[in-house]
């Protein structure tokens, strides 16, 4: 394949070297002020450096054709993104706006099933990833088996559509669970409508561009949930109602009412998130991260709860407790090992939003 007069040719070293001096500053994130100073917590946010690396080579390589898209998880067990939900599977395939895109398959057992198109992302300085169109499975039209299908355009389609402007580039998923073990999820394709029968080999034309906005990807992504984290260590041990505008402009789902808390616990202490009362709602969980926003490790650990897995008391709310050892009492979330972390809890579909409240207490007083 020829290259283009004044493309950047893969003989030039300087575009590998420029993809690691740009991971290389990324690391600085893990030693920036204010952020924890232990050898655990340190060598997590390594960690998650390397999380951040692997999804955004499979986001932005290995699944970057908007010609021939396909999915991958943007967040999942062993990759982590911006307090990602442990109820959810999320799905993310790269789009081109000038074109038209159709996406079919079966409904699954989700609680809450959305579909939103983005623009632009964390590949960008400014980590705007503001929505050009959303659709709620509520809004949308299902055979009786639990098929569909869907169109992605800038121009009106019958039946479910889904808009997009002409900088659309990101086509994301979110599917809600009360019990990821037991309820099917979604079958979901995608493809673009005219695109040919397959795609051709890799461009090396293209490559370099992907590339940096892989590194460009895990560079912005350390910063921006670093700065949120240390934001909200100003009230630690509350939770406070995030800037909602803030969090969908940054691709928050426009469905849900976010609270975002920085917590810190001695050795001794608890932390006890009351509900006073939980209104009629689609879902809500409460969950625990580390200081990098990464939900701490749900495989092997309670550390989130829902609308089906915690025990209401008998006033119809919920009071939950955060510590570093079991105190015997119902909806108890494990700390893993950490002092410091972040904590969310979200409304999906409630039309009051009421203010969890939070106290620290020792755990002696706990078991009195």
């Amino acid at each position: 394949m020829m290259t283009k007069p004044g493309a950047q040719r893969l003989s030039d070293i300087e575009i590998w070297e420029r993809y690691c001096d740009t991971l290389k500053r990324a690391g600085q994130q893990i030693f920036r002020p204010g952020a924890p100073t232990s050898d655990f917590d340190r060598a997590e946010g390594f960690r998650y450096l390397t999380r951040l690396i692997r999804i955004a080579l499979e986001m932005h390589v290995e699944h970057g054709d908007p010609d021939f898209p396909t999915f991958m998880h943007p967040s999942h067990e062993t990759g982590k993104i911006g307090s990602d939900n442990p109820d959810n599977v999320y799905l993310s395939a790269r789009l081109d706006g000038r074109h038209e895109y159709r996406v079919s398959g079966q409904r699954g057992e989700a609680v809450v099933l959305n579909f939103a198109t983005k623009k632009g992302g964390y590949a960008n300085r400014d980590c705007r990833m503001g929505g050009s169109g959303f659709l709620d499975a509520t809004q949308m039209q299902f055979a009786a088996d639990g098929s569909f299908k869907l169109i992605l355009s800038q121009r009106p389609h019958p039946g479910n559509w889904l808009p997009m402007d002409a900088d659309t580039n990101q086509l994301l998923i979110r599917e809600t669970f009360l019990d990821r073990n037991t309820q099917r999820p979604a079958r979901i394709r995608i493809e673009r409508i005219g695109a040919g029968a397959q795609p051709q080999p890799l461009d090396p034309e293209k490559f370099p561009a992907m590339l940096e906005r892989a590194g460009n990807f895990v560079e912005n992504t350390a910063r921006i949930f670093a700065d949120w984290a240390l934001n909200s260590r100003r009230k630690v041990n509350e939770l406070i109602a995030a800037d909602q505008a803030e969090l969908q402009a940054s691709g928050g789902d426009p469905n849900i009412y976010y609270y975002l808390g920085y917590w810190s616990l001695a050795e001794d202490e608890a932390l006890v998130v009351d509900v006073e009362r939980i209104p009629d709602c689609d879902f809500w969980n409460f969950q625990v991260n580390n200081f990098w926003m990464e939900s701490l490790d749900y495989r092997y650990h309670r550390i989130h709860l829902n609308k089906r897995s915690a025990s209401c008391n008998a006033r119809g709310g919920v009071t939950m407790i955060v510590a570093h050892r079991d105190p015997g009492l119902p909806n108890w979330l494990e700390t893993t090992g950490h002092r410091v972390g972040m904590i969310n809890f979200r409304w999906i579909g409630a039309r009051e939003h009421v203010q969890p409240t939070t106290r620290v207490v020792r755990l002696a007083e706990l078991r009195g």
